[in-house]
């Protein structure tokens, strides 16, 4: 089981890095029409601010699941470094336990808000507001992937090179 997973994660978070590089260049694109439409055409879009906050959550959530795989989030990591043998193994269970139950809390609520929102559309352009919210179990079930491998199989070298 152990090696499906961490192949699926490895396929999973470089599939989220890309896309969320993707997505930021979108945002950046579309910061600067809004800029040029504005400034220089003096007819300001009417949909990239909206469009740009939507695709963020996007960013944020793809990119969340990669820096927990990375094990670059902030972290109970002075415990870690405190912590040898058999204790080092319960520490990072309690993080990894912990993780695991605050992304299936998101996971719940983020399919419940998603399904609340499904008949609401954007201001600005006609598209189910759900699609944005989406990001959120999304992101939650990308956690829980990142958290098992990151379990399975750690990345957290800044903890060796810590001062």
């Amino acid at each position: 089981m152990k090696p499906f997973i961490l192949t699926l994660d490895r396929w999973i978070t470089g599939a989220c890095l890309h896309v969320a590089c993707f997505l930021l260049a979108v945002i950046a694109c579309l910061g600067l029409w809004q800029v040029v439409t504005r400034f220089v055409f003096s007819q300001p879009s009417t949909f990239t601010e909206e469009a740009m906050r939507r695709l963020l959550i996007w960013t944020v959530m793809l990119g969340m699941a990669v820096a927990v795989r990375k094990g670059a989030l902030v972290s109970v990591d002075l415990m870690l470094r405190l912590s040898r043998g058999a204790w080092r193994r319960t520490v990072r269970r309690i993080i990894s336990g912990v993780n695991i139950a605050f992304f299936s809390t998101v996971l719940w609520f983020g399919i419940d808000l998603v399904w609340r929102v499904r008949f609401q559309t954007f201001a600005s352009m006609e598209i189910s507001m759900s699609w944005a919210y989406a990001a959120v179990p999304v992101g939650a079930l990308l956690g829980i992937l990142a958290t098992l491998a990151h379990h399975l199989d750690p990345q957290n070298q800044e903890l060796e090179t810590a001062q």
